[in-house]
This record gives structure tokens, sequence and C-alpha cells, in this order.
């Protein structure tokens, strides 16, 4: 995180629950230095809001934004404490996401639907490591290796494009290609057809 102020770029980050930050308990509004998870406790209930994502399933969370101070920092950061029930006594998975982002922008809303899209950066280093070969290469300057990475990321967008569009569905597969996978096969068999018609 430290970096990323640095270089004066926007993140959302997790946080763990026994990090000490300093915020105000509701009652008499005084500013004290206290954990997150103890800070989730004095919030009212009220204070969540019920958020759905649009997520491979529908899942809905409870948010609450605070306004901390962290040791270190001169300016304020925003904490959305993220549950996946209505009560902290109900929920079995509790959150704390932080970012930088000023308090027009950084709602609870936005947070967790910007931070539940990480998910598709790791689904695509998966596919791109596991099928593409993002990790197998030997070069021996910076130029090849930036080659390389090109390469592996225009063959994982138009496998993904046509996977989206179906063009290899009408030609080349009798199922639905419904994972990157089922498309990159559909592809392999395109272009075997395709190289044995060249010979």
């Amino acid at each position: 995180m430290k970096q990323l102020e640095s270089k004066k770029l926007k993140y959302i980050a997790g946080l763990a629950k026994n990090r000490k930050v300093v915020g105000q308990r509701q009652p008499d509004g005084e500013k004290v230095n206290i954990r997150l998870d103890e800070l989730a406790k004095s919030l009212n209930p009220e204070e969540f809001t019920g958020i759905q994502l649009e997520l491979e399933l529908t899942k809905t969370v409870w948010v609450a934004t605070v306004e901390v101070e962290l040791s270190g920092e001169s300016e304020t950061r925003i904490i959305a404490i993220v549950m996946n029930a209505p009560s902290l006594e109900e929920a079995t998975e509790v959150n704390y996401l932080i970012t930088n982002a000023g308090a027009e922008k950084a709602t609870g809303e936005w947070i967790v639907k910007t931070y539940s899209q990480r998910n598709w950066v790791e689904v695509f280093y998966r596919e791109a490591k596991g099928w593409l070969g993002l990790r197998e290469y030997q070069t021996r300057s910076l130029k090849s290796l930036n080659r390389h990475l090109i390469l592996v990321f225009c063959a994982y967008s138009f496998i993904i494009w046509q996977q989206l569009t179906g063009g290899l569905r009408r030609r080349w597969a009798n199922k639905p290609l419904n994972t990157f996978t089922d498309a990159l096969l559909a592809f392999r068999t395109a272009i075997s057809y395709r190289f044995s018609a060249w010979l």
C-alpha cells in the first residue's frame, strides 16, 4: 500500500481484522485507537446496506463504510466492512476493505463491486498459465519477454472474443462453449483442420 500511495495510485485492499485504526465510537463520537473487528461491533445494524453482486452466482453482501485515520498517514481513508449476513452475529464471513479513493466516489457499493472484479484477474492468470504458456518462456531480454506476454494476451483475447460471439461454435463445436477450455479446444480443432487442409 505504501508503494501505491507513493505513486499516487488509487487502490482497494483487504485488511486484517486486528489492524488498528483511529476511528469514532458511535455513542459519544470520541476518536479512539481501535481494532477493525471492534469497530465493526460498535456500528448499528442499520448502518449496513444490502448490495447484490452479479458474480457467477448472485450474492448479497451487507456493507458499512467508515472514515478512519491510519498511523503514518496524514489523510483519512475509507474502510468498508463487508459481511455475508445482515448482522455481525449471523455473519460467517467478514472482510475489511480499505481505499484511498475520495469519499464522493468510495461508496460501499462501489468498493464491493470493484473489489469483486479482482476474481476475473485470477481467472485470466490461471487460464493463461495453464493453457497458453504464460509462464513457459526462456528469454534473455525484456523486449523478448514483452513480445511473449503480448502474444499470450492476444491469444487469450481472441479466444474469449470467439467464445462470446459464438464464432467457433457455429462451425467447430457441437456443444455450448461455456468455459475457456471448451473454446480453446474448439479453436485447436479449427486450427488442426485448416493446417491439415493446407498440407
